[in-house]
């Protein structure tokens, strides 16, 4: 009997140890791209549509299908063909991660191919020829050619020429806007119905001043669409260019009420920044808002690499000017990715004792007043020569992210020290963003996001803003000399742009804009972690049981 049981035991010795030797095997199995794949966490984009009524679940179809039209368009911007790019590819992991990427190279790493037989990513996207230098594109007497809304090819003679948006993709805005001039008929809010007509007529036009104006305007849809050539971040070569994308979104009423008292404080915020008056001597529209969405789409720019969670537009200075600005928080998007990653990086990264205050609520406050931020400051410069955008070019990004960044803590700051936000502790703000940035770090030295948050870490880190413990490897705030960093560095961000200092915006950009040695050896421990790098969604009709 004795004999029995020992050979039962060691045939499960024997099996196990087998099966372990065989999972090991599976996982030195899985391929480089397996692993960048399983860095995205899925997430469902749905939400209760019973808010909705009839007519308006009847739109969404439509605008689902005018959507899928913007991602077509960003494809052919960020890439080219993709239905070329992947005809051949055989490999459903690199199917999934060429599709994440909008193209075969890797936005959360410095955009580096991810197949060999593909270069680098053109800096200027495929906005600009290939072969296109900056030296002939600035000799170029051409008024259009910075335009948001042309793409620069070469005629049959190889001389550069500028096509407007509306021309060189007039099938599928053609398309578009036919569709979204269905669902405004289908429209029972005022404001939406017109803001879809007017919108429908910009994507035919490329003229969206009436159509943003018309979007400020509207106040009492539940049904929120965005569309459009919208950000510049894929232009990296000029930052002229915008991209298409489009967002669905359902408004949560009971959350925007919650944020309603905030964009009365606009002006009062521009007034108090902390800089000299002539960088902040313009005054913030009066009818921005503040609204509380779940996401149930994203397409084209906003889906490609890691994905938005709140939303500041529009980005016409003249609006802003005029109307102001509306501040959309994602919150479902949100949520997602503080359970998913930043909650599992503060307990990898922060100090014990401080990570109680990694809260929810102060990621959701944080992410709302960097948007927020987004409208503060100037958009021309002090000696009103230009735009801030047109001053640093293909700096402007970095720049403008790193100022909402620092703003927006800043706005906290100092809301709460007005006694806007109720009971609170501060410390949770400053936690909380301290651990965000190792989460946008992560994008890397490709995105905009990515470089802002290199340069405040490193900046934080030259004024003691924190001290990273040698032993444990984790990380703590000194309140006080965060809160001395957060005036000092909004200040040296509002004077580089209303001075449109190009020159000390680049310098800034290459001394911190990347991820040196000590930070890279974190960003390992958090990678050996298996904890996300960002979320990737499942979205659709069939997600939101919609024919």
């Amino acid at each position: 009997m004795k004999q029995i049981v020992f050979i039962i035991l060691m045939a499960a010795l024997v099996w196990g140890c087998t099966s372990a030797s065989k999972k090991g095997e599976n996982m030195q199995e899985k391929t480089e791209i397996q692993q960048k794949v399983e860095e995205f966490a899925t997430f469902r984009l749905t939400t209760d549509l019973s808010v909705l009524t009839e007519k308006e679940k009847q739109m969404l179809p439509l605008l689902l299908e005018a959507a899928q039209i913007m991602d077509n368009i960003f494809w052919t911007q960020a890439y080219g063909d993709k239905s070329e790019l992947l005809a051949n590819i055989t490999d459903e992991y690199i199917k999934q991660f060429i599709k994440i990427n909008y193209g075969p190279w890797e936005r959360l790493n410095d955009n580096e191919s991810f197949l060999p037989e593909y270069g680098p990513k053109p800096a200027g996207a495929n906005f600009y020829p290939a072969d296109m230098t900056k030296a002939e594109f600035e000799a170029w007497d051409e008024a259009s050619k910075n335009s948001q809304y042309t793409l620069i090819r070469r005629d049959e003679n190889g001389k550069l020429i500028s096509v407007p948006y509306h021309v060189a993709y007039k099938e599928q805005v053609s398309a578009a806007a036919e569709l979204i001039k269905q669902a405004a008929l289908l429209a029972e809010e005022p404001g939406l119905k017109t803001y879809l007509e007017k919108r429908a007529e910009a994507l035919l036009t490329d003229e969206y001043y009436e159509s943003d104006v018309a979007w400020m305007e509207m106040k009492n849809n539940t049904i929120d669409f965005i569309v459009g050539p919208i950000e510049n971040y894929e232009d990296q070569l000029y930052g002229y260019k915008t991209a298409h994308e489009s967002y669905i979104l359902i408004k949560d009423k009971e959350w925007s009420e919650k944020l309603e008292k905030y964009a009365a404080l606009l002006p009062g915020l521009q007034e108090a920044l902390p800089c000299p008056q002539p960088y902040k001597d313009e005054t913030p529209g009066t009818e921005s808002d503040m609204n509380v969405y779940d996401a149930v789409y994203y397409a084209g720019d906003c889906n490609a690499g890691s994905k938005t969670i709140a939303i500041n537009l529009p980005n016409d200075e003249k609006v802003r000017a005029d109307k102001g600005s509306r501040k959309l928080q994602l919150k479902n998007s949100m949520q997602a990715k503080f359970d998913k990653i930043l909650v599992p990086i503060a307990d990898l990264l922060i100090a014990e004792d401080q990570r109680k205050h990694v809260k929810f609520d102060a990621f959701f406050e944080n992410t709302m007043f960097h948007e927020v931020s987004h409208g503060l400051g100037l958009g021309n410069t002090v000696d009103k020569s230009s735009t801030v955008r047109e001053a640093l070019k293909d700096t402007y990004t970095s720049i403008e992210e790193s100022k909402a960044d620092i703003l927006g803590l800043w706005c906290v700051l100092q809301l709460n020290e007005m006694g806007e936000l109720g009971e609170k502790e501060m410390m949770d703000n400053f936690v909380t963003f301290m651990a965000g940035i190792f989460r946008s770090v992560r994008f890397g030295a490709a995105s905009a996001h990515g470089k802002a948050n290199m340069m405040r870490f490193y900046y934080f880190q030259e004024v003691g803003a924190f001290e990273r413990d040698p032993v444990t490897g984790t990380y703590r705030v000194d309140y006080e000399k965060m809160k001395e960093a957060i005036f000092s560095l909004s200040g040296l961000v509002l004077k580089i742009q209303g001075d449109g200092d190009y020159a000390t915006a680049k310098n800034m950009i290459d001394e911190k804009g990347f991820i040196r040695e000590e930070l890279q050896k974190d960003l390992d421990r958090i990678e050996e972690e298996g904890i996300p790098r960002d979320i990737v969604f499942e979205q659709g009709a069939e997600v939101l049981g919609i024919k």
